[in-house]
């Protein structure tokens, strides 16, 4: 089982959760220490090993051979989903290349639970995970990037924010958005959206803005919209107006003969205008 726990408060648990990791015979924690203190919580007593990013190999002989013997173990990380930057993946694959069956029991996950906060309405977005930590390594990473038309979401260190935040606004531009979601279901939780031109002196006006676990979510780049008639750019304003805006810019299109992406992009910025 592959038991997503809370990322801040205890109580962000499913009861199907609660229900597997009383029931397992093993539970493998990346850290069995915070592992205890949330079954502790919910008075559940159960055999721990521990799996983490160090001894995830040797680590997943030992599950394996307890799932051979006919023995049930959920996974579970320190806090949100086992393996989405967290161990567990190697243990993962391995059980299910040797057959034995992976249930996922979902729950938190801080970079949904952060993008869900945002109020984004774009259409995708790109899960990123931690940036390299050296920042020419890092900058190369987000030059890769920046032309993406998604949204992308970064984790990131309190020790790292600020030097991450600068290259965010030196490579993408300082006009995006963007998200900074701090202590997620914590005691702490801040989420405040600015420019990532401005993003730098928020952190640095308050020492506790620069404390804690972070979710970055950065908005998609403003499209490039080609020339178009103003009776293109109206017919998309008034559909959208009434419609989705996939539907308006296909309309649009049928009706002026332009081109339904550059339509779509129209209506877009207009909406950004709007919100």
């Amino acid at each position: 089982y592959v038991v997503a726990t809370p990322i801040g408060n205890l109580r962000d648990i499913t009861l199907r959760a609660l229900d597997v990791l009383a029931g397992v015979d093993v539970i493998a924690a990346e850290d069995t220490r915070t592992t205890r203190r949330l079954l502790e919580a919910h008075a559940i007593h159960a055999r721990l090993v521990a799996l983490h990013e160090h001894n995830e190999r040797a680590a997943t002989e030992k599950i394996l051979f307890l799932l051979a013997a006919g023995k049930s173990v959920a996974l579970v990380s320190d806090a949100g989903t086992p393996g989405i930057s967290d161990p567990g993946a190697i243990a993962i694959a391995r059980a299910r290349k040797e057959g034995f069956r992976v249930v996922p029991i979902p729950g938190p996950n801080a970079a949904i639970c952060a993008l869900s906060a945002a109020g984004t309405s774009a259409l995708r977005f790109l899960f990123h995970g931690f940036l390299p930590a050296k920042a020419g390594q890092r900058r190369r990473e987000l030059e890769e990037l920046k032309n993406l038309s998604s949204v992308l979401v970064f984790y990131e260190a309190p020790h790292r924010v600020v030097e991450c935040v600068e290259d965010l606004a030196a490579v993408l531009g300082a006009r995006r958005m963007i998200t900074i979601a701090r202590e997620i279901t914590k005691l702490f939780e801040e989420i405040h959206t600015c420019t990532l031109g401005e993003a730098g002196k928020w952190l640095a006006e308050d020492a506790n803005r620069r404390r804690g676990e972070f979710v970055l979510v950065v908005a998609e780049p403003e499209p490039v919209v080609s020339n178009l008639s103003d009776a293109g750019r109206r017919a998309v304003q008034v559909l959208a107006s009434e419609l989705p805006l996939k539907r308006a810019a296909e309309l649009a299109a049928a009706l002026t003969g332009e081109s339904k992406k550059a339509l779509y992009a129209h209506g877009l910025s207009l909406k950004r205008k709007e919100d």
